[in-house]
């Protein structure tokens, strides 16, 4: 059975440079993107929003419609036994005969005047839901507009950076083969914590790179023999003397 090849502890720290030369690479191109993705995708979730707002006042614009042509049904259909009323009162023979005819009348009369009255209401809604509508609308053109901008700007953004971006991400998958499985996962898990996503930080000027943490020419020392990984006392960043990190180049 084929023995692994145990590597040193400044082998072990020259993978973990290395690895984090590559990913502060690809920060950087993420960095180039900005809030870009991010303002893309809230101007896509409040498009929706605003979409569907409009497609519901739309409903309500057209229920109201609907409404209105019911009330003018109801209209026609008084008008139409009013005359029939009229008509028989020609033909009436008593005056309770007479009496109930104009009561049937003056009913179908106040349902007249009722219907109109819900038009008239019904319009006074359909014209408060077309200056939503519009408003709605000009939101609309408004946020699609700069949503095009922002894609457009991001698309640019991305076709120039494609190739180096793709470059690196397999630059990195590959790093990331040459350091042991527990120093990748604490790696990562310090990457996590930072917004600058620095894990590995050399000494410089007596100090962690990362916080700028005083480090003691004792612990200095330590980091420069190369024996064992130093974290900072402070941010627990993993700590590298200055010279290796710098003669570390990016394979």
């Amino acid at each position: 059975m084929a023995q692994l090849k145990e590597f040193s502890i400044e082998e072990k720290l020259g993978s973990l440079i290395n690895l984090q030369k590559i990913d502060s690479k690809m920060d950087e191109i993420k960095i180039l993107k900005g809030e870009l993705p991010m303002e893309v995708a809230d101007l896509e979730d409040e498009l929706q929003g605003l979409r569907a707002r409009q497609t519901r006042i739309e409903e309500e614009i057209n229920g109201v419609t609907e409404f209105i042509e019911e009330r003018k049904n109801a209209i026609k259909e008084s008008e139409t036994l009013i005359k029939k009323y009229e008509k028989d009162s020609e033909n009436v023979k008593n005056n309770r005969e007479f009496e109930a005819i104009n009561k049937e009348t003056e009913m179908q009369q106040l349902e007249i005047k009722l219907a109109e009255k819900h038009i008239r209401d019904a319009n006074e809604e359909i014209a408060e839901k077309v200056v939503f509508l519009e408003k709605a609308k000009k939101n609309i053109a408004t946020k699609e507009g700069s949503l095009e901008l922002k894609k457009a700007e991001l698309e640019k953004i991305i076709v120039a950076n494609e190739k180096e971006e793709k470059e690196f991400a397999k630059l990195s998958d590959g790093a990331k083969q040459d350091v042991e499985p527990r120093l990748l996962t604490s790696y990562e898990k310090i990457r996590g914590n930072f917004r600058n996503g620095l894990a590995v930080v050399p000494v410089v000027r007596d100090a962690c790179g990362g916080c700028f943490y005083a480090i003691p020419p004792q612990k200095q020392s330590e980091i420069k023999q190369h024996k064992k990984i130093v974290a900072c006392e402070n941010c627990g960043r993993i700590l590298v003397d200055e010279e290796l990190h710098n003669n570390i180049e990016v394979k």
